[in-house]
């Protein structure tokens, strides 16, 4: 699995407090914490509140780069916020993320192809959120067939089906896995997946959040989830990825496979 960072971000009052202060310090103990708890790149946005994003965005993926060597998921509705990221990111960055519009496709895979980025894709277009698999699967479609277009590889995409709330739209979970099983049908090689792991939990109460993530994530997972945008200092959560890698057969058992694989 590949494990996205997610506590980076300008909606968290303290990130958005040490942005606005530039204090590296407290970004850079939250970026290496996060690797250290098993992360293998991390989500960067400024958040919706910033004044300044292009320069936040800007200052956030060097002071990161001080403290640790992998790839970022720069996270922003704005392209120009995204390219001012690529500019200075060192290690091949993901960007986060395109719809399926046709304009914010162009957008974001002229930036891809510059910048040699990955890019996450949203089963979405202005419409909204589809109900339905068929529809996500549609929308998927066209963004594979764009990025082609392009010249980006379809593994050097996240495709995600979008969650919604388990507490907002609960028929829509079952369609989110469904659509996991489907995109990977897309193509060979097939895309990467993805989801915003903490949707499903948003707006529940506090102490069943962290089982409704992990039990969604050891879901997605059996229906072929490649990657996660997640809290991965939820050690919950990490110890029940840790094992659905060991039930799918992507690890060999021993009696301590968690403190061998976090040692790995």
């Amino acid at each position: 699995m590949i494990i996205i960072g997610e506590l980076i971000n300008g909606m968290f009052k303290d990130v958005a407090k040490a942005i606005d202060r530039r204090e590296s310090d407290i970004i850079q103990h939250l970026a290496s914490e996060q690797i250290a708890a098993g992360a293998t790149a991390l989500d960067v946005s400024v958040g919706p509140y910033s004044k300044n994003p292009k320069d936040d965005m800007k200052w956030l993926v060097e002071s990161i780069q001080k403290a640790v060597n992998v790839p970022l998921s720069l996270d922003s509705a704005r392209a120009d916020v995204i390219d001012e990221g690529l500019k200075v990111a060192g290690s091949r960055a993901i960007i986060n993320s395109t719809s399926a519009d046709p304009e914010k496709m162009d957008s974001i895979f002229a930036l891809a192809k510059k910048y040699k980025a990955q890019v996450i894709g949203l089963a979405m277009d202005k419409s909204g959120v589809p109900d339905d698999k068929g529809k996500r699967l549609e929308l998927a479609a066209t963004i594979v067939a764009k990025a082609i277009d392009f010249g980006i590889k379809p593994e050097d995409l996240f495709l995600d089906p979008i969650v919604i709330p388990v507490n907002v739209a609960q028929p829509q979970c079952k369609e989110v896995l469904e659509s996991i099983r489907d995109f990977r049908m897309l193509c060979d090689p097939a895309p990467n997946t993805t989801l915003g792991l903490s949707n499903i939990s948003q707006g529940a109460g506090k102490k069943n959040r962290s089982i409704i993530n992990r039990t969604f994530l050891t879901m997605a997972m059996a229906c072929g989830l490649s990657s996660a945008i997640l809290d991965p200092l939820d050690k919950d959560l990490m110890d029940a990825m840790i094992t659905a890698e060991l039930v799918l057969n992507k690890n060999i058992y021993c009696d301590s496979f968690l403190e061998a694989y976090r040692k790995r």
